[in-house]
């Protein structure tokens, strides 16, 4: 039945333009071409000339092998914040003819800025004499002007919707030219050269024309626009039509209005309507009102019900015109601090889609491959995505429809960086003209819930425009809400907004020992609208070189082989997929522990991660827990992350994570609920398992009915930990029995008395003294605990988080690394338990921590903790080694395991590990290292430090006066 149902969808939406074949000829294939770098074709009048060249349309140039090759001086469409890359002479080896790999985005198989003209020969059939001809192409980029047989049709410059040339009753039967110039230079109308409409950062400053080409014949009286207002309170619906003729003689005519669900399981079809009305003029605005009825179905989230509309235009005299619309009958809207889906609460999990499409370089325009993307999302627990500066094409809006996806489309800019807002520049217009077309072109689908002019604009009087802006909209249209501009803290508010996206609720607050109590209702309780955090996340993962491979299409990843090769010549090619996976991990454990602090906080409306799949551009920002094209990498699954993000996810309020054998583990169990409806009879059920997988506790919470909205109390859990006389790594659980609801939560118990091993037989010491070094030369053991003392890598600045969004776009900002890496089956950790990644059980040991760069030290050396640098620098960075010097045996460590022991137990613990191992058999490391290079991690180093060589910087760097 789903499959019966699907197949009925996606047959309505091929043929929702309402034309037969014989009204259509199709302008895929092969045209004339000619590139006009120097711009002289409008001067010598290419229009009326014929083309030598050959392209092949739908596509784009770079698809055709047009353009030049990418050199050191081309002009990109983006700004560059890490210009290292042009004059380190490091990089020089990068920068040569056939091997220029450059590390701020993927670098397109050919480039070309400038006009480009396109040009065909058609035959008009003779049929069609006399009839109005229409030629639409459905995402040119950006500017095009079209001629036919040598006569201007006109010119348009949309980024967000169809070009539409109405060619008039002219074409007469037989052959004709038709000739179009596409300019995809920023020109008078800067929309910002790092908007994601037009960025090499992402989907590349393309020129071509894609999607939809053709010409349509249809009737001289015709339905300019159908605009469809769903009523769901009064089940109804409101059309407001443009019915267009030529001339302006006042004319009778009936419109003919039929609806019918087309992909639910209970079909429904409202009886239609005929309604008799007047043209008056050349131009009619007719506004009807059509019921459905009683039984008409709902689009949410859960069942995205959609109808589809037939408007017939049957004038007393000419040719009747039809339309075909898609539509879904629900009410999207605001209430006090939430967002509604027909008056249920909502809470939107949503990410930031950037325009990243490696294979072609530009959006898709079929139903089935957005379809792709949004089932994706939705099997990570997501239902909501925000375009930054951008809008996308139809098949998207369609295919949300179908899946049930809440749309944030944007214009087409990100005003900033050599543009701004509100101050009267061409941008100031195109924004309000862009986003009209936008509504026009997509307004009727379901899916487009909500609308920005796009991102964190710049300009002094940039609040003003848009607090007009939205007031502008919000008279206009009620069908979706409105926001001035989605934005980080340091932006003006609008107050006119309906909706704020802005980044105040997110980050970790793990400053101190961390846990899952915190929320961010502290951000955001002086407001009253629905606030989304705006681009939450963005912790970075090691580089996946295994997806290199898969770039085929317009774009090469010599970023990523950049960063291989720079591996490699670091001695750290083995460890690409342990950084990678370990990386991994502790990416996942800060998406899950900002995600559930989201769904803590009181009244927060939602969040938009950036982004659930990796950003190629600004420096190459590897925040996805997918790649670029939306493919898991191996260190978490869909199942996996949903448990911490869905509809419903259970929440346990524990201070901390870390504890000791005396103390009593209390969580405050929690749930935030957003499903179709409130949970009856449910009762929780708890488990802690340790690391074997064996329940070593268990318990139930009450039963309870469990209304729609978050933090409602489920009970607490209060456990005695005394049981637990060696170290345990354990793991809560919770879950609600016969449904998928189930979360999870490590933790860690340490002995409270624990008798710190005799050193009998190590020298410990802090320093590489005399001392230390006679008992290495006499065959001895040293334990050399270096925390503070290191010079090698002391510009290395270490925190439990990795790196934000990556270290080149923010001019190397800590911090610096992205997790820890090692072996835990090694014997140095057998009372120790931990993973090959980072946890929590790590955080006393590594916030803020020292690490040792060992430069120096031999190609082959292994430490057994590695400190995994950004993949800028790729420096071999250690916590934790070993090695024979000479007769003796080495441990030596940058972790700060000699303070405050008794208020860290996972430090005192791992002393206690480290020195356990060190009298026993097992302590023979297997390298051996000379003195002087163990000497050298304790004499500054001598190399210069990072310089970006560029003097700009991004938004978030600049230092703002908040305007409220």
């Amino acid at each position: 039945m789903k499959l019966k149902l699907l197949l009925a969808a996606l047959l309505f939406f091929h043929n929702s333009y309402g034309y037969t074949g014989e009204d259509t000829i199709t302008l895929s294939g092969n045209w004339q071409f000619r590139e006009d770098p120097a711009d002289q074709g409008l001067q010598e009048k290419w229009y009326a000339q014929r083309l030598g060249g050959r392209i092949r349309l739908p596509g784009s140039m770079r698809e055709n092998g047009k353009g030049g090759e990418v050199t050191l001086h081309t002009l990109w469409t983006g700004s560059i914040y890490d210009s290292s890359w042009y004059f380190n002479p490091e990089m020089a080896k990068y920068r040569r003819p056939g091997r220029l790999w450059f590390p701020f985005w993927l670098t397109p198989v050919k480039y070309y800025t400038g006009p480009a003209w396109y040009q065909r020969r058609i035959s008009i059939p003779a049929a069609w004499k006399g009839r109005r001809v229409v030629l639409t192409l459905e995402r040119p980029h950006w500017e095009t002007t079209v001629w036919v047989d040598g006569k201007a049709a006109g010119m348009q410059n949309s980024l967000s919707a169809p070009h539409v040339y109405d060619l008039g009753t002219a074409l007469t039967p037989g052959a004709h030219t038709i000739t179009i110039r596409v300019d995809n230079r920023v020109k008078e109308i800067n929309v910002g050269p790092d908007s994601h409409s037009i960025t090499d950062h992402t989907q590349g400053n393309w020129n071509g024309i894609t999607g939809r080409m053709d010409l349509v014949a249809g009737a001289n009286i015709w339905l300019e626009d159908v605009q469809v207002y769903p009523d769901v309170d009064n089940k109804r619906i409101r059309l407001r039509l443009q019915v267009v003729q030529k001339g302006n003689t006042p004319l009778a005519a009936r419109v003919l209005l039929a609806a019918s669900s087309f992909n639910s399981a209970v079909p429904h079809t409202p009886p239609p309507l005929q309604k008799q009305v007047t043209i008056s003029g050349d131009t009619a605005l007719l506004e009807l009102v059509y019921p459905m009825g009683n039984d008409l179905q709902l689009w949410d989230e859960f069942h995205p019900a959609l109808y589809r509309l037939t408007v017939t235009l049957i004038p007393e005299h000419g040719a009747q015109d039809k339309k075909r619309v898609s539509f879904g009958m629900r009410a999207f809207k605001t209430d006090g601090r939430r967002f509604t889906i027909n008056g249920r609460p909502l809470f939107l999990r949503g990410t930031v889609e950037n325009c990243v499409f490696p294979l072609t370089g530009y959006p898709p325009t079929s139903e089935a491959d957005w379809l792709r993307i949004f089932r994706i999302a939705r099997a990570f627990g997501l239902n909501h995505m925000r375009f930054h500066s951008w809008c996308p094409p139809e098949a998207a809006f369609k295919a949300a429809d179908l899946v049930g996806f809440y749309l944030q489309p944007e214009g087409p800019s990100w005003a900033n960086h050599g543009s701004s807002l509100g101050d009267g520049a061409p941008i100031d217009q195109y924004i309000y003209d862009e986003t009209n077309r936008m509504a026009k072109a997509y307004g009727n689908y379901a899916s487009f819930c909500m609308m920005a002019y796009g991102n964190e604009p710049r300009g002094g009087k940039q609040a003003q425009y848009l607090g007009r802006f939205v007031n502008y909209w919000k008279a206009k249209d009620p069908r979706h809400v409105y926001t001035g501009a989605s934005v980080g803290m340091s932006w003006p508010w609008v107050p006119e907004s309906e909706f704020i996206v802005k980044s105040g609720p997110r980050g970790l607050r793990w400053s101190k020992p961390p846990g899952t109590a915190f929320d961010y209702y502290d951000r955001i309780k002086e407001q009253k609208a629905p606030y989304v955090t705006h681009e939450m996340g963005q912790w970075c993962v090691f580089p996946d070189f295994s997806e290199i491979p898969a770039y085929t299409g317009a774009f090469r990843a010599h970023n990523l082989e950049l960063f291989r090769d720079h591996l490699q010549r670091h001695h750290l090619a083995s460890q690409a997929r342990h950084f990678l996976m370990a990386s991994g991990k502790l990416q996942v454990l800060c998406y899950k522990a900002e995600i559930e602090a989201a769904f803590r906080t009181p009244g927060l409306a939602g969040f938009q991660l950036l982004s659930l799949n990796d950003y190629p551009g600004q420096g190459t920002a590897l925040v996805g827990v997918l790649n670029a094209f939306w493919k898991e990498k191996g260190y978490v699954t869909a199942p996996e992350f949903r448990r911490f993000c869905d509809t419903t996810v259970l929440l346990a309020k524990m201070d901390k994570l870390v504890y000791t054998s005396g103390e009593t583990l209390e969580a405050r169990v929690t749930v935030a609920h957003f499903g179709q409806g409130p949970l009856a009879q449910v009762q929780p059920q708890w488990q802690v398992k340790d690391a074997a997988g064996r329940i070593v506790a268990q318990g139930r919470l009450p039963v309870q009915e469990v209304p729609l909205g978050d933090n409602i109390s489920l009970g607490d859990i209060r456990l005695p930990l005394q049981r637990f006389d060696t170290a345990a790594m354990l793991t809560l659980e919770i879950g609600i029995p016969h449904t998928a609801v189930a979360n999870s939560w490590q933790f860690w118990v340490y002995p409270s008395a624990l008798s710190m091993p005799d050193a009998a037989g190590i020298y410990v010491c802090d320093t590489l003294d005399a001392a230390a070094v006679k008992r290495l030369e006499e065959g001895g053991k040293v334990l050399l605990l270096a925390a503070g003392k290191v010079q090698r890598g002391r510009e290395v600045v270490q925190s439990f988080t990795p790196v934000f969004w990556n270290t080149s776009w923010f001019k190397m900002r800590p911090p610096h690394t992205l997790g820890l890496y090692c072996d835990p089956a090694h014997p140095a950790f057998r009372y120790f338990p931990t993973e090959y990644h980072s946890n929590y059980q790590w955080w006393e040991l590594v916030n803020g921590g020292q690490v040792m760069d060992l430069e120096s030290f031999p190609p082959g050396f292994r430490p057994l903790v590695y400190s995994i640098d950004t993949w800028f620098l790729n420096r071999r960075l250690a916590m934790l080694a070993e090695a024979r010097i000479g007769r003796g045996r080495l441990l030596l460590c940058s972790m700060d395991i000699s303070h405050e022991l008794q208020q860290r137990p996972a430090a005192r613990q791992l002393r206690y590990s480290l020195l356990r191992y060190m009298q026993s058999e097992d302590f023979h490391p297997p390298d051996e290292l000379p003195l002087a290079a163990v000497q050298d991690i304790f004499t500054p180093p001598a190399r210069p430090a990072f310089n970006p060589y560029t003097k700009g910087s991004p938004d978030e760097l600049k230092p703002k006066k908040q305007a409220n």
